[in-house]
């Protein structure tokens, strides 16, 4: 890679140490580009290839483990209220916005998953603060085929406080579901920073509830997007997808459907499909970021006095494939393809 990989620890407004990561091109980067990783997930591993790929192509890349996932610290994969999640990625994305060497570029939200709901909310947060979004295989509405009878989460709701990290919730092997190339999924299930047990109940119920308020407001939906979906995927359906497309009221939204691809088409697709999906995502940056009434946000107020480093490391192209140690603790306060087209 041509470029810098460095690790960080911040705190969160609750007192937790949550980890970041970013990927920065030598050059002055084209445009920022903030990572939401899925349920689940993390960053520093799983989404490497797409870091990677991103800050090669000339963006300055961001990630963040939520609370309990990954390299963050808290009860694994436990997630007490989506809004938590929406507001630590909020000020960490923010922070980095407001640093002097990234005020007058363009911002891009990109999200996996669940991630594409943190995303979505975070877009809802501040309508007009993002210059775009590329969502795959967003988690945005509930899909009829899975969605829950109401009497079921009526009792589930019932005992949430009472049992809210019990991990009862019955669920397929999403692994399998999700990564086609056996020896990728393989890889995923080696991933010791990943999680793959049981969701717990509050944990499902708040990605139940996060998806039925997504779904009811995605006529807010303004910024530009490009959505990205398997026509294979049974992990989020991709009706889920076109759904957003055709209710978005964003005059400039892309959709593109991928025959025989799965849920995970940028990590779990054999080779050949990887690069037609980031093909896909680099030339819509491209053209959204080079757009010549492309909206540039005015610079922000950072959100601290000051960041204390502690043993900082950054790594060279050589020391690219290796995982850094060290850190810097800061506080922070707190249809294929359509764009009027098909394909």
């Amino acid at each position: 890679m041509d470029g810098e990989y460095q690790e960080a620890y911040i705190r969160n407004s609750r007192g937790v140490q949550l980890f970041t990561c970013r990927w920065l091109p030598f050059s002055s980067p084209k445009a920022l580009v903030f990572l939401c990783h899925g349920y689940g997930m993390e960053c520093s591993g799983f989404m490497k290839e797409c870091g990677v790929r991103l800050a090669n192509a000339g963006y300055a890349v961001f990630g963040i483990d939520y609370e309990g996932h990954g390299r963050s610290r808290g009860a694994r994969c436990y997630i007490k209220k989506f809004e938590n999640i929406v507001n630590d990625c909020n000020d960490f994305f923010k922070s980095i916005c407001a640093e002097e060497e990234y005020r007058d570029k363009c911002r891009f939200l990109y999200g996996e998953s669940m991630g594409g709901a943190v995303a979505l909310l975070l877009h809802k947060k501040d309508p007009k603060f993002w210059n775009g979004a590329v969502l795959v295989a967003p988690m945005c509405k509930i899909s009829e085929k899975v969605k829950p009878h109401p009497l079921v989460v009526n009792v589930l709701t019932r005992v949430e406080e009472i049992i809210p990290k019990w991990k009862i919730v019955p669920t397929k092997d999403v692994i399998d579901s999700a990564f086609k190339d056996p020896v990728k999924r393989e890889v995923i299930r080696s991933n010791k920073l990943i999680y793959q047990d049981k969701p717990r109940l509050k944990t499902a119920l708040e990605m139940l509830r996060t998806s039925m308020s997504l779904e009811d407001s995605l006529h807010e939906v303004k910024l530009p997007f490009f959505v990205l979906h398997g026509e294979a995927d049974t992990v989020t359906d991709p009706e889920v997808s076109k759904c957003l497309y055709e209710k978005a009221s964003s005059p400039d939204k892309t959709i593109k459907l991928y025959p025989g691809m799965w849920h995970a088409l940028t990590s779990g697709e054999p080779d050949g499909n990887v690069e037609i999906v980031f093909a896909d995502i680099t030339v819509w940056l491209e053209k959204h970021t080079t757009d010549s009434n492309v909206m540039v946000v005015q610079p922000i107020q950072a959100f601290n006095d000051g960041i204390v480093k502690l043993n900082t490391t950054a790594s060279s192209p050589e020391t690219m494939n290796k995982r850094q140690k060290g850190s810097y603790f800061c506080g922070l306060k707190g249809r294929r393809l359509q764009h009027h087209s098909a394909m």
